[in-house]
């Protein structure tokens, strides 16, 4: 089964400063049927104007990844982090027992785009950790989030991974999909087709039951793809 997620569908608000969609149910926006896939709960594609951003708020029990499009990341701590987040950078953050952090755009004049996503962990109660790594240019499969850090992957405290693929135009792959797994991948640019559905920018699948799947570039694409737990 193939469930297509379009872009103009999802949730959107605009506070100012803040052009966030949302893919699931987030703040203001609720839909029954969006509360998360597996062990997604949130998948926010944000664009913050220049000098903007959250300040200092809390969470506990969530691994949140952040992936910077464009722009950069001013980001502060409770854990005593005060770190930049440049473009094409990934941080994760376990907020386990409970973290305050701070997320500005360093640039007073060019926007900020990014995503936020959050990651159910598979236990509670984790002691808070801070990660950021900046990832070859990519060409095909890389490996960005796994349990194990496999091949210089960031950690995550899931049964899940998180691959970033990019394509160039007219390229396919094969990916093959284990019993009982759930997918959902999202199209961080570009067009691609998957098993004969064609997404868009922005645009996501959410996959199951589907053992095998071919996707291809009809331009120069890149995708996240996550590999997660049945529930």
């Amino acid at each position: 089964m193939i469930y297509q997620r379009k872009a103009h569908e999802r949730g959107h608000a605009r506070h100012g400063w803040l052009d966030s969609y949302h893919t699931f149910s987030f703040a203001d926006y609720y839909d029954a049927n969006f509360m998360g896939f597996s062990a997604l709960r949130v998948i926010n594609e944000d664009v913050i104007d220049g000098g903007q951003g959250f300040g200092m708020h809390p969470h506990k029990d969530m691994e949140i990844l952040t992936y910077v499009l464009s722009g950069t990341v001013e980001h502060q701590d409770s854990m005593g982090n005060q770190e930049q987040i440049l473009a094409g950078e990934f941080q994760i953050m376990s907020a386990g027992t409970g973290v305050r952090h701070s997320e500005y755009n360093a640039s007073k004049d060019v926007p900020l785009h990014l995503y936020q996503i959050w990651i159910i962990p598979d236990k509670t109660g984790l002691e808070p950790r801070y990660a950021q790594r900046r990832f070859d240019d990519v060409h095909g499969r890389q490996w960005v989030l796994s349990p194990d850090e496999r091949e210089g992957s960031l950690k995550v405290f899931q049964d899940m991974t998180l691959s970033r693929w990019a394509f160039m135009a007219g390229e396919s792959e094969a990916v093959e999909v284990a019993a009982n797994r759930r997918i959902w991948i999202q199209v961080v640019k570009g067009e691609v087709m998957v098993n004969g559905e064609q997404a868009s920018t922005s645009d996501a699948f959410a996959i199951w039951d589907e053992p095998h799947l071919h996707i291809s570039a009809d331009s120069a694409a890149e995708i996240l793809l996550f590999d997660l737990p049945p529930v």
